[in-house]
């Protein structure tokens, strides 16, 4: 007995003595000063829906601490702690302990006097009442417990990383000035902090950017509309977003109506910004939105009192506000609108006649100088405007309930845009010329330059008939008129044909089937005025047919003339004629056929030309 006890001690120690302690995964439901997290080890939330511990990211061999979907195949970062500061292999294995003097969470390599990172907090007295727990959330905190209560010492939504997960805040904290805000990877192998990020100005009328670099606006996610960011106007699917704004925090959240469904938001390392859903059926991330996701999207591509317009009709999306024009043509002309818009030539401001021109459905300008009285209506609002000369615009601060509240606006107006179903009504202040035009309809809107466009087009179309149709009409005529000249031709050639009952008319359809429909192996040779054809009549006689070329240059009367002249001639030399045809285009000369000579020589040859001269000349 007591040797098979030796045996299995013996057993466990050679376990421990070949697999190292690293490499034992433990999976834990809270860290404790006495338990720490290990480099291999997981920490689960309640039902297991997170999980936290370290990674290397790509093809990096460093190690971070992260929080994933730990009921995803494909592994999904969502918040790292040490993104700046990594494990490297060469400094040992990563830990994650609470730390004894101040009761604050530290991650340690092989060093373990100097932390890789830590989550600042002090405990008065640290005991064993503190521990870390990772929530179904996917939020990382640190409790101390106190009996019955449990008190949020730290948490790791008030450090987002780029990911964005429902009931994580972004915006600031005024009573502490924590700042929630996203900052992106800087690579797919790096998740140190990247180059962009998103963050709330927080202004008289907040509003949210996209910044690259050391703070250059990038994208104008926009202001709080009472329903959406003005930025940002799509909805996703089974989600929803709100907005607080108090004395002790301003922030935007969004949530899902089904937690069962995974959703995140990333801001990637080219500083766009996406949505994704798990679809379990197709075990992938399917990309819902992104922002920005068009040319108009970006801050300020129109410049100063320009409206970024992607529906326009012209070849061009920006457009001046009412009441202004471009900053430099030549620059417009070339598509560049950065320049922006100035205030039209000779218009006079704080004058007498001057009022409002409403412009639809926009993102409204920057509201980094707004200011806002929710107290005033629309009505209220355009008086508070006019009697301030330096107010430029005027929009309602919340759309809901017909448009509450008032923001105006003073200086440039910033990084509007056009939306073609959503948006805001912002109304620009004009003079009275101006105002004059907009009233009588002189500056033509969107939709009635459509409207003129399809008209434009109808007439187009309208008119490219009518030419058809004159067109047709005046062939018609002509092949009228021709027809009825080849009839007259064919009376003149029927009453010769009375003359000389020898002289035969014939229609087309006889020729045709008499020479094989001009085949080929009839043809017996070619002249300047046309082609020869060998044929037989119906009733066997040989015939040789002339078929004058359309380019012969021999017109219907020098025809007529020819077939009389010849018909009363008779001479040995002279191949005898038969008749005529004269049909459509078609003319010809029908001959006797002759077997002892060429018939070239009679019909191309030099003696008949001669001959046509001298009856010519005669």
């Amino acid at each position: 007995m007591n040797s098979t006890k030796f045996f299995f001690v013996i057993i466990i120690l050679l376990i421990f003595l070949v697999i190292p302690p690293s490499s034992l995964s433990i999976a834990l439901d809270a860290i404790t000063p006495n338990q720490p997290l290990r480099d291999g080890d997981v920490l689960l939330s309640t039902t297991k829906i997170f999980a936290l511990g370290f990674f290397s990211p790509g093809n990096s061999h460093n190690r971070y601490l992260g929080v994933w979907y730990n009921k995803i195949p494909i592994q999904t970062i969502v918040w790292t702690a040490n993104r700046d500061n990594p494990v490297i292999p060469t400094a040992g294995a990563g830990l994650l302990a609470i730390h004894g003097n101040h009761g604050g969470l530290v991650i340690y390599g092989k060093d373990q006097n100097t932390p890789l990172w830590s989550a600042n907090v002090t405990v008065s007295s640290p005991n064993n009442s503190v521990i870390a727990q990772l929530w179904d959330t996917g939020n990382l905190v640190l409790l101390e417990n106190n009996g019955s209560n449990a008190r949020v010492l730290w948490q790791g939504f008030d450090y987002p990383t780029d990911t964005v997960l429902p009931s994580m805040k972004i915006g600031l904290n005024r009573r502490s000035g924590l700042k929630w805000f996203l900052t992106s990877w800087k690579s797919q192998d790096d998740p140190g902090s990247g180059n962009f990020s998103y963050e709330i100005d927080p202004a008289e009328f907040p509003q949210f950017f996209f910044y690259k670099g050391r703070r250059t606006k990038w994208f104008r996610v926009g202001t709080w509309t009472g329903q959406r960011l003005s930025g940002v106007p799509g909805f996703v699917p089974n989600s929803f977003r709100s907005f607080v704004n108090d004395k002790d925090e301003i922030y935007t959240m969004f949530h899902v109506t089904d937690s069962s469904v995974f959703v995140r938001a990333v801001l990637d390392e080219s500083g766009i910004a996406k949505r994704f859903v798990w679809r379990d059926h197709e075990n992938k991330w399917i990309e819902s939105s992104s922002s920005p996701s068009e040319w108009c999207d970006y801050y300020e591509q129109c410049g100063p009192n320009g409206n970024c317009d992607p529906y326009s009709n012209y070849n061009f999306s920006c457009l001046c506000l009412p009441g202004f024009e471009p900053k430099s043509p030549q620059d417009w002309y070339l598509k560049d609108g950065l320049g922006g818009c100035l205030r039209k030539s000779g218009a006079s401001t704080c004058q007498k006649g001057e009022g409002f021109v409403k412009v639809a459905r926009v993102k409204v300008p920057d509201s980094s100088g707004a200011r806002v009285n929710m107290s005033l209506s629309l009505k209220g609002c355009e008086q508070e405007c006019m009697k301030n000369c330096s107010c430029m615009a005027y929009a309602s601060a919340d759309e809901r309930e017909g448009g509450k509240g008032c923001v105006t606006w003073y200086g440039d107006l910033i990084d509007t845009r056009t939306y073609s179903n959503v948006g805001q009504d912002l109304y620009v202040r004009v003079d009275a010329v101006t105002l004059a035009q907009f009233a009588n309809g002189s500056v033509i809107s969107k939709k009635a330059r459509l409207a003129i466009s399809l008209l434009s087009a109808l007439v187009f179309l309208g008119l490219v008939f009518l030419l058809c149709w004159l067109v047709r009409r005046k062939s018609k005529a002509w092949r009228q008129r021709k027809y009825m000249f080849f009839m007259e031709d064919r009376t003149d050639l029927d009453d010769q044909s009375k003359i000389n009952s020898e002289l035969q008319f014939f229609d087309l359809t006889t020729v045709a089937a008499a020479t094989d429909n001009f085949s080929v192996a009839n043809k017996l040779g070619k002249g300047g005025f046309g082609t020869v054809y060998k044929g037989v009549l119906h009733n066997g006689k040989e015939v040789a047919v002339k078929r004058l070329s359309k380019n012969s240059g021999q017109g219907i009367e020098e025809f007529k003339n020819e077939v009389m002249i010849i018909a009363k001639l008779q001479h040995r030399n002279l191949v005898k004629i038969i008749g005529c045809c004269i049909e459509d285009e078609e003319k010809m000369l029908i001959y006797e056929y002759v077997l002892n000579k060429s018939l070239d020589f009679f019909i191309f040859g030099l003696g008949l030309v001669e001959r046509r001269q001298c009856l010519g000349n005669r």
